[in-house]
């Protein structure tokens, strides 16, 4: 079979592997180098002869040990502006998923194993497409200092993600896919990307559905902490004008990115937020994204949200000393409070169990359960709401971490580093099939297959080994983080 195909930019040659039919690193925007660094995404330059889609590009520059299977050298370069595309066919009009990677916008790629979209294939009829996106100081530095045409500066990654949105809409009906009705979704930085995108003016139409998985409408920076953030890069740099930032190597740029990382650590001004995350005050990001759905941004399209139980185990790893509960529950904003309700779920718990829970929901939970609450409260349009709460524990001490649901959601549990979260014992593949149907269903349908979330009852979808619908599972937690998240 013939598989190349015509895009708006030129033909493309895949390849078929498994019964899918993958094409690998298209440019979805013209290489962000030279004069084209921290400058928004620009169309990718046309070719005539066919090009060859079948290998992955490179990812955006970052550090090394922030891969998903393990901690072997990113092949990184600063042109990484590309896209995958898994589809069962290139004949018909199928429903199509967006994956937008995590690793805290300093890490990751389109690439990674634990997003094959084989499944979605297979089982789904889906065509699923990966995207790589700038990524740190690249992606996220404010220099809308230097001039008007750096105002998008603090959020290319994030315009980014809508040049590879547009793409879609312009080109994947080549694929076998309908543009009509696409779904985005991603986990951690990717999650607070969906909730980005969901809020901002310019992604309208773009999307019918989203599912932010372990994110939400939350952690993006003010331009003022946005300032602070550029002055240290500068500063550390040695550097005082863009002309000086185009002339540093992206290794120097990485190294001052993680010296800023550092030094902005435990900055109040900063709000929790870290540095080189997406800047508000911008077109794609006119306010916060969390007050842009409460005032009804993204309210015709569907939202299937949720977190998972044990969250911050991924980044608590060893054990905290005894004041670091109240520490941080002064970090939170809650006090004493904050703490003693947690005591009181919790008796039994150590300090390090309490700083984890306190931890996940911070920076997870209470965002997603806020972002669902909005949308029923702003009640204006006509996309619905669900949620979930993974709690399949693993059998390591990681529990029900941060990022363990992405294998599940895929159906990938045989993927390189999955069994390392999994720990030892029976594959579970049961659960794997509840969530990746559930997902098939939203992606296909609208409705993964339980009741819509209300004020009332609260409904989320529990995954685990025996999963259903439960009521409130944040009862005990989520009044003691009134007003402050």
């Amino acid at each position: 079979m013939d598989l190349v195909v015509d895009t708006r930019s030129g033909p493309v040659e895949g390849r078929e592997k498994n019964g899918v039919f993958l094409f690998a690193g298209i440019p979805y925007a013209a290489p962000p180098v030279g004069e084209r660094r921290f400058m928004p995404p620009a169309p990718p330059e046309p070719w005539s002869e066919v090009r060859a889609a079948t290998r992955f590009g490179k990812a955006a520059p970052q550090l090394q040990g922030g891969g998903m299977t393990d901690n072997a050298p990113v092949d990184w370069d600063e042109d990484c502006l590309f896209l995958n595309v898994q589809t069962p066919s290139l004949e018909g009009a199928r429903p199509v998923l967006v994956w937008i990677h995590g690793g805290g916008y300093r890490t990751g790629q389109g690439a990674i194993p634990w997003y094959n979209g084989e499944s979605f294939a297979r089982l789904g009829d889906i065509v699923t497409v990966s995207i790589n996106y700038r990524l740190g100081a690249l992606g996220f530095t404010d220099l809308s200092r230097f001039g008007e045409e750096f105002e998008s500066s603090g959020a290319l990654g994030t315009l980014d993600q809508i040049a590879a949105l547009q793409w879609v809409q312009d080109n994947i009906a080549a694929f076998g896919g309908d543009p009509s009705r696409v779904t985005i979704a991603g986990e951690s930085a990717g999650g607070f990307s969906v909730g980005t995108l969901l809020a901002s003016p310019l992604t309208r139409g773009m999307f019918r559905a989203a599912i932010p998985q372990s994110g939400a409408g939350h952690h993006t920076l003010p331009q003022a902490a946005a300032a602070r953030v550029t002055d240290a890069l500068l500063e550390t740099l040695g550097v005082v004008d863009i002309d000086g930032l185009r002339g540093v190597s992206v290794d120097e740029i990485l190294k001052a990115q993680t010296t800023v990382d550092l030094k902005l650590a435990r900055d109040p001004a900063m709000g929790g937020v870290n540095a080189f995350y997406p800047v508000e005050g911008c077109p794609a990001i006119p306010v916060k994204p969390i007050d842009a759905i409460r005032s009804g941004a993204g309210s015709d399209v569907d939202v299937l949200i949720g977190t998972n139980k044990d969250e911050a185990t991924l980044f608590i790893m060893e054990r905290v000393s005894d004041d670091r509960p109240a520490k941080d529950a002064a970090r939170y904003g809650g006090g004493d409070a904050l703490l003693a309700a947690y005591r009181s779920a919790m008796p039994d718990a150590d300090p390090t169990e309490l700083a984890t829970a306190m931890s996940t929901h911070w920076t997870f939970r209470v965002p997603a359960v806020r972002l669902a609450e909005a949308r029923v409260e702003n009640g204006s349009g006509t996309g619905r709401t669900w949620m979930y709460l993974f709690t399949w524990e693993s059998r390591s001490r990681l529990k029900s971490t941060h990022a363990l649901e992405i294998p599940f959601a895929f159906n990938n549990l045989d993927k390189p580093g999955v069994k390392v979260f999994l720990g030892q014992g029976p594959t579970p593949q049961g659960v794997a099939d509840t969530m990746h149907n559930a997902w098939i269903r939203f992606i296909n349908d609208g409705d993964p297959g339980w009741p819509t979330y209300d004020l009332d009852k609260r409904i989320n979808m529990r995954f685990d080994e025996e999963s259903g619908p439960v009521e409130n599972p944040d009862a005990a937690f989520l009044d003691a983080w009134a007003g402050i998240r």
